[in-house]
């Protein structure tokens, strides 16, 4: 006689009693405003006490007007993310805004648990990725009212090729995206001119040239 299946709840439970201390802290409340007091935990930042909450922490103005411009890739960079918008802490939600100076770009980067949307409101994009299993490039021209979506993890990039000022907005499905730039990544960091050069080919003054530009004194 074959013997009979656990009962449904005795296999569920024992799963879900892994995976719920990793959830979002909103999903069992209404809401869960992030404490920046307090320290960052694996499902988001501890929730504010709800007799200290308002309406202002549901509220953000921060893409109301350009960032700060981010050299060499002459381009200004806004955040609402958990640490400028407590609000969207545990909602899987966050935005960015770029302006993209004529012949700026946002550099190759990838958001490791994030995949982006796009939505430009000004000028002229060209956006793509690369996939990860084939290595093909997907890119659009975008204007004026366009989408674009770049999948979570993969390599991404979007260049003004107007002639004015270009601006979108990026959603997240993140509140805290992490980003990492690939610039920064081979150049921005202590690793040797060898090292470097061994794995990309490129010639080992330009690697030096590079990193200069990135502010790191060259590691023979």
């Amino acid at each position: 006689m074959a013997p009979k299946a656990a009962p449904v709840h005795l296999v569920l439970v024992p799963l879900l009693s892994l995976v719920l201390p990793f959830s979002s802290l909103a999903l069992t409340q209404d809401f869960c405003v992030a404490d920046l007091l307090r320290p960052a935990t694996p499902s988001g930042y501890p929730c504010k006490p709800k007799a200290l909450v308002g309406s202002d922490d549901f509220y953000s103005d921060a893409l109301a007007k350009p960032g700060p411009v981010i050299q060499p890739f002459n381009t200004g960079l806004a955040s609402a993310t958990v640490k400028q918008f407590p609000g969207v802490n545990g909602l899987g939600i966050s935005a960015t805004r770029v302006d993209i100076k004529p012949g700026g770009v946002v550099p190759m980067h990838t958001h490791p648990e994030a995949s982006e949307l796009i939505f430009v409101i000004q000028g002229n994009i060209s956006a793509g990725f690369i996939s990860a299993e084939t290595n093909k490039a997907y890119v659009k021209k975008l204007g004026k009212g366009d989408l674009f979506v770049f999948p979570q993890g993969l390599l991404h990039f979007q260049y003004n090729i107007g002639n004015s000022t270009a601006i979108a907005f990026n959603a997240y499905s993140s509140p805290d995206p992490s980003l990492q730039i690939y610039d920064y990544a081979l150049f921005g960091n202590t690793l040797s001119v060898e090292y470097v050069a061994k794995g990309t080919f490129i010639d080992r003054k330009e690697i030096m040239r590079l990193k200069a530009l990135f502010g790191i004194v060259s590691v023979p």
